[in-house]
């Protein structure tokens, strides 16, 4: 079986995280994408910049589209303050709790500037004060500017993309990865390493790798990007919430690291098809990949816009457990992730247009 080696693997998933891309600022990673897909598949692109990877096998039909955003969470420069501070605006869901004292960079048209996220110090605080949550409208970055003019010559303006600092590296016993972005440059990389395997598979239809735009501002890219692709089927290639730390309760979230990958079976944005969620289940058995379930009352994905198009498309999740998402960092497991990549290669090989269409069938 052809396809990407572990150094190659970790490589990839080390660069496409670490590259910067909050909502509405994806084409640095769309460009990396593009260069892991060099001579595998060429890009286009919708007219919201997500970018848009094709590969025939036997047969045209049926098209399925795998979507994984190429969006991180972040902030946008607000405001300068006349002491050179800067004021922000979250890009996606952030809880307060985990902001303060964080590290961050700006990119600029002058080049990157470093800067911490800071608030008043709790130590002039009345007591009644310092117990509570530090809200995001109190907080602001310093970068070590003079003023408002020394912030300018920095190369500052209001608009500028703020990224989360947070380097690459392995924990544990090196199975485990911490990085940033793994929201959702995981979902990425999985249509990437599907694609350098499907180079030397043959599959009864057309796949559609697609980095999509915008996802966590209002899944937007998705809205655009299935319309060109028109799928027969949809898979949103996610991460999961990983449960397997203290105080989670497992009515509250069942997945853990090294468990396999994660099948959703419901979001605030879509109930799977049934057929569909069914077959996965099945092709995980007879290829014994561990698949975990997966209920989510909140927060939605791509597949959210993917399966209401048109006359609807036939859609699941597949995650990969992460703990921590939606902060500057996040762990998951090397294993997990692999074994998504063999769930992934097995379903490309059984969706037929006879399959296909009947998951249709009610």
């Amino acid at each position: 079986m052809l396809g990407l080696s572990r150094d190659q693997r970790m490589k990839m998933l080390e660069e496409i995280t670490q590259v910067p891309g909050v909502p509405g600022y994806e084409h640095e990673v769309a460009d990396l994408i593009s260069g892991w897909m060099d001579g595998i598949a060429q890009p286009t692109y919708d007219g919201l910049g997500s970018v848009i990877f094709s590969r025939e096998g036997t047969s045209a039909a049926p098209r399925i589209m795998l979507a994984g955003h190429m969006d991180e969470i972040g902030f946008m420069v607000r405001h300068i303050t006349e002491d050179g501070f800067i004021k922000f605006l979250p890009l996606g869901g952030w809880w307060d709790q985990v902001l303060l004292g964080q590290r961050v960079v700006i990119k600029t048209s002058c080049g990157d500037v470093t800067g911490v996220i800071g608030s008043k110090p709790p130590h002039i605080l009345p007591r009644e004060k310092r117990d509570k949550i530090v809200k995001q409208k109190d907080m602001f970055i310093d970068v070590g500017a003079r003023d408002r003019e020394d912030a300018g010559e920095l190369g500052l303006q209001v608009g500028d993309p703020i990224i989360p600092f947070s380097p690459f590296g392995s924990m544990g016993h090196g199975d485990l990865l911490l990085s940033k972005a793994w929201d959702d440059r995981v979902g990425c990389a999985l249509f990437i390493d599907l694609f350098h395997r499907l180079a030397g598979e043959e599959h009864p239809n057309s796949v559609y790798g697609v980095g999509t735009v915008q996802e966590e501002i209002g899944l937007r890219g998705a809205t655009t990007s299935v319309d060109m692709v028109r799928p027969d089927v949809g898979i949103a290639l996610e991460v999961s919430i990983a449960g397997d730390v203290p105080g989670v309760k497992p009515d509250e979230a069942t997945d853990e690291l090294g468990g396999g990958p994660s099948l959703l079976f419901y979001d605030a944005s879509m109930i799977p098809n049934l057929k569909l969620r069914d077959l996965v289940i099945e092709v995980a058995e007879s290829e014994e990949i561990p698949l975990q379930i997966s209920i989510m009352s909140g927060g939605g994905t791509d597949a959210g816009r993917i399966h209401t198009y048109r006359s609807g498309v036939p859609s699941v999740v597949l995650g990969v457990p992460t703990r921590y998402i939606h902060a500057h960092a996040g762990i998951l497991s090397i294993s997990d992730y692999e074994q998504t990549v063999d769930l992934l290669t097995a379903l490309m090989k059984v969706l037929d247009e006879d399959t296909v269409r009947s998951l249709r069938r009610f």
